[in-house]
């Protein structure tokens, strides 16, 4: 399995302003590719051999959640979803860049948490906009509609495939980091500098992860790199532990 060329991730006062990440310490992202990720798949298996010689103890593996919610066949083609006039209607005054903007995909946040919550939702966030409040809509409906990731970018061949949240990303992070021999995290990452870590092995620092994937170096759109894996490279004036690790409890 081959990975990608590696990424220089920015430290605080690099010049050349290359990566996403903010800490002040000499760290590095590794793309990797692996084959198509389908359902049904052994996620931590593929993910393990994909690193294998990659990752070290120390490192941080990084996984994107959606790789691993179609793995756990946490899909639904959006042809099978028949949006009502409400999530028409709602969908077209959504941002081109948000989830809810695909009728099919608000289509499943009503089925969930039913019609007179969205337009709640909706009504909180109007007035909100008002108020210069913005985000009201997801903070009413949380993980409802958080755990939805759109069709809109998605890898062929799930272009119009709705792929939701992983199920207990907490235990896949586990899983991996003891077949892998290092840490490992899911991940929510997007081209918007916005990223959540859905689940962790133990040691994790969850904030520091989080700024060195701020970048996202995993890619958008046909990269096929769902794996990143986070590298501390000390020199002499380093810490000697990495910042991407909590000490030793």
């Amino acid at each position: 399995m081959t990975s990608a060329p590696e990424l220089a991730v920015r430290t605080i006062g690099d010049p050349a302003g290359r990566g996403g990440c903010l800490l002040d310490a000499p760290l590095v992202a590794l793309p990797v590719r692996t084959r198509l990720i389908a359902a049904g798949d052994d996620i931590v298996d593929i993910v393990a051999r994909a690193v294998s010689g990659i990752a070290h103890p120390g490192d941080v593996i990084a996984v994107s959640e959606t790789a691993v919610a179609i793995a756990q066949g946490r899909l639904v083609p959006a042809e099978f979803v028949r949006p009502s006039r409400l999530a028409y209607a709602l969908s077209m005054r959504a941002g081109a860049m948000a989830t809810v903007n695909q009728p099919e995909s608000l289509q499943l946040v009503i089925d969930r948490v039913g019609a007179a919550r969205v337009i709640y939702a909706a009504a909180r966030h109007a007035v909100g906009t008002l108020l210069g409040r913005r985000g009201e809509f997801y903070r009413v409906l949380g993980e409802a509609i958080s755990e939805i990731d759109g069709y809109t970018g998605t890898l062929p061949p799930y272009e119009r495939t709705i792929v939701l949240g992983p199920d207990d990303p907490q235990g896949v992070a586990a899983a991996l980091a003891r077949r892998a021999g290092c840490e490992a995290a899911i991940v929510d990452v997007n081209d918007l500098h916005k990223v959540e870590i859905l689940g962790a092995s133990d040691d994790v620092d969850a904030d520091a992860v989080a700024e060195c994937l701020r970048g996202n170096p995993h890619g958008n759109s046909d990269q096929q790199t769902p794996v990143v894996v986070l590298k501390y490279r000390p020199d002499a004036a380093s810490p000697p532990r990495s910042p991407l690790t909590r000490a030793a409890r």
